[in-house]
């Protein structure tokens, strides 16, 4: 298909991680997309909020006092959803009712003991300080026997879900590999019998080729708005190295993919100049002691922000019906997000009122 019947005529594009189709209608945009600038947020949080139960000092849920931490604060999860020790018996009556049981550990990172920051907002050498702690607990809990998979997972934002806005992130690491990765997994297999290089190596070769959804890239990472992306601004963070999990990165890719993380929530927050919400994770190799030579280190970000920091994006009707579908084109996304500031907002509007 050539390049205007893609911005001009309805196609679906397939997701070459998951095997699914996503339906493109750009015919439905007759004009370059524009966003409906929402003033900045008036309200500001405190560094310290008395009543935040992920703040240093308070008491948790449980009952628990946090420690005064200074840093990074990582705890087992006070009401998680797996726990240890679950017995893998198996209910099926007749191949209908089919449930087993599935055990594992849930654990909670605090990013800093600021109340009022997000990654968007720290410093890079902080974020890589989150980095080093998500290798440590993907470390730990990999070596698990228990464990054969650790998903790093952030939502940010109430209308993701997430009713504590203190920086933070989850992990849950357990028994059976989990349906996403799964799916990505018999997909990075195929691939590398047939080619003997992971899908995400040729692709990204591709993307950086043709440069028509890279959003930003360093010496180890690169950001771009995939072909496939179902959500609007939907973007991936890709090592440029062939890494299987994070226990491979050097120091250097550490501050790297810190890096991109901080340029691309940071262009997030500019495009409607609020805090962006969105859903992140990381997807690496399982950790059940096998070799996997065809996965390929990368992260997710799904926001659900469409055209303002108050109109989102809903999966409805034929999207919950048939399959995903999208208006504006994945290129045009990552041309509106490759032309924002580097900078914070609300750094720029401290500059200009020159507050410290």
């Amino acid at each position: 298909m050539k390049q205007f019947e893609l911005n001009n005529l309805p196609h679906r594009r397939k997701n070459i991680l998951t095997g699914e189709w996503v339906l493109v209608s750009p015919q439905r945009t007759k004009r370059p997309w524009k966003g409906e600038m929402a003033e900045p947020e008036a309200e500001q949080r405190k560094p310290y909020e008395p009543e935040c139960y992920l703040c240093p000092g308070n008491k948790r849920a449980n009952g628990e006092v946090n420690p005064k931490y200074e840093s990074i604060f990582a705890f087992t999860n006070d009401y998680p959803s797996l726990v240890e020790n679950v017995p893998e018996r198996i209910y099926n009556k007749k191949s209908l009712l089919v449930a087993k049981g599935e055990s594992g550990i849930c654990r909670v990172i605090n990013f800093s003991p600021r109340h009022d920051l997000t990654l968007a907002e720290m410093d890079v050498n902080d974020i890589a300080n989150v980095v080093s702690a998500w290798r440590e607990e993907f470390k730990n809990l990999g070596s698990n026997p228990e464990i054969n998979y650790v998903q790093i997972f952030e939502n940010k934002g109430a209308l993701m879900g997430n009713s504590n806005p203190h920086p933070h992130c989850q992990i849950w690491a357990q028994k059976s590999i989990p349906v996403e990765p799964a799916k990505e997994l018999k997909q990075f297999r195929k691939y590398y019998r047939q080619n003997r290089t992971t899908i995400l190596n040729d692709y990204l070769k591709l993307e950086l080729k043709l440069n028509e959804r890279i959003v930003y890239k360093n010496d180890s990472f690169v950001v771009f708005v995939p072909f496939w992306a179902v959500w609007p601004f939907e973007c991936l963070i890709v090592s440029k190295r062939k890494i299987s999990t994070i226990l491979q990165f050097k120091r250097k890719e550490e501050i790297d993919f810190a890096d991109a993380i901080k340029i691309l929530t940071t262009k997030y927050d500019n495009l409607f100049k609020t805090s962006f919400p969105y859903s992140s994770g990381i997807h690496q190799a399982p950790t059940d002691g096998k070799e996997y030579k065809e996965w390929h280190f990368h992260m997710h970000f799904y926001p659900p922000l469409l055209r303002s920091a108050s109109i989102k994006k809903f999966m409805v009707g034929y999207e919950m019906l048939s399959e995903p579908q999208r208006d504006v084109t994945a290129e045009l996304s990552a041309k509106v997000l490759r032309e924002l500031p580097d900078i914070h907002y609300r750094t720029k509007m401290k500059t200009d009122l020159n507050i410290s």
